[in-house]
């Protein structure tokens, strides 16, 4: 099979991308998707037979037009030094780059790990690691102005994002779901504390490089809700969490940015208000079945919410006629804007490439330009 050809349009990238996350007029929907599980890269022939081996790759051969990102070194620097502590039958135990502690399966197939413990437990272990891999001053902390010159010119005409990181996912990921509960309830001090140097760190970059540059949107991480809700104690959250999002949000309104997206799977509903209230307004990579149709936030948050991703991936793996009838109910939220359709998260190994490709194949009919 050939690479497939980009679609037509009339708009630059840059200027589409814009436009149609405003609620403007747009040529037709921006391109693109969120990669694959990585079974997809060992089974599918459409990849083996075209050497694909990364998202890299078969955004060039399916000529999507995901848009560029930059950001800063938030993250512990040096992490944990890897290793396996453990060889079992069927599985691995081993300490991870974060910390915890993990027993994984041997063969190497793609799953959530089965998590352990955490190397940070108390608020003496938390002050070791922020001294020695959490450093403000840190050589890796410092903006690449010679990258982001190039990345960032005023003539581009590609869209480009600025990483605003993660306040309370990583720290999810240091201690692990149960551990961070124990945490906000035995030493919330030293959860705080982890919050606000994180927050920190992010507020340095930002003020280093939003100046400098204009960004066409600002992006996030955090992953702290699963099917029935937020991981995470809400009261804490609105004390501790949300006030550093708004932090965040008022220095990016100053420059101009007024679209940020973060990646929060699960059911995201109780944390929306306070979301849209720090600034935080768009979905990425929207995933359906552990929340909702992305119609019924619309119709709920109106206008001030935008969401990326949002095509369910079991519709997929069902075949043609369900991928059709979802595609079809997706038709009037691309049209009112504020809205990209691509698969919900990762594609996963479960839907064939000839089912894939009448997916591609359909979006560009409903949604490029004839």
């Amino acid at each position: 099979m050939e690479p497939r050809k980009p679609w037509k349009g009339t708009m630059t990238q840059r200027d589409r991308f814009n436009a149609q996350m405003h609620y403007r007029s747009f040529d037709r929907t921006v391109n693109m998707e969120f990669g694959y599980w990585r079974e997809n890269y060992l089974t599918w022939d459409i990849f083996l037979e075209n050497n694909i081996r990364n998202e890299g790759d078969a955004d060039r051969f399916f000529a999507f037009e995901p848009p560029a990102g930059v950001g800063g070194h938030y993250e512990m620097s040096p992490a944990f030094e890897e290793k396996i502590l453990e060889e079992r039958e069927n599985t691995i135990i081993k300490i991870e780059s974060t910390g915890l502690i993990t027993e994984i399966a041997k063969d190497g197939h793609s799953s959530i790990p089965h998590y352990l413990g955490s190397s940070i437990e108390t608020p003496e272990d938390w002050k070791a690691l922020k001294e020695r891999s959490f450093d403000r001053n840190a050589e890796c902390r410092k903006p690449n102005f010679g990258w982001l010159d190039r990345i960032c010119a005023d003539d581009r005409t590609y869209p480009v994002g600025i990483n605003c990181g993660s306040l309370i996912g990583r720290i999810r990921d240091m201690l692990t779901v149960e551990g961070l509960a124990y945490a906000i309830a035995d030493y919330p001090e030293m959860v705080e504390d982890m919050v606000e140097t994180r927050c920190q760190l992010i507020e340095d970059y930002l003020d280093a490089v939003l100046p400098r540059y204009h960004f066409d949107f600002a992006t996030g991480w955090e992953d702290i809700c699963c099917k029935n809700g937020p991981l995470v104690n809400m009261d804490f959250f609105k004390s501790v969490v949300f006030p550093c999002y708004k932090r965040i949000g008022n220095k990016l309104h100053k420059y101009g940015v007024d679209l940020w997206y973060t990646d929060c799977d699960g059911d995201v509903r109780p944390l929306l208000p306070y979301f849209l209230e720090a600034g935080i307004n768009c979905l990425f990579p929207y995933e359906v079945n552990s929340c909702a149709h992305p119609a019924e936030l619309f119709a709920e948050f109106g206008k001030d919410l935008r969401i990326m991703g949002g095509f369910d991936k079991m519709q997929l793996i069902k075949g043609k006629d369900a991928i059709k009838a979802y595609m079809k109910t997706l038709e009037p939220l691309v049209a009112r804007g504020g809205y990209i359709p691509f698969c919900d998260h990762r594609c996963p190994p479960d839907v064939t490439p000839e089912n894939y490709l009448y997916y591609l194949d359909l979006k560009e009919k409903t949604f490029g330009m004839e």
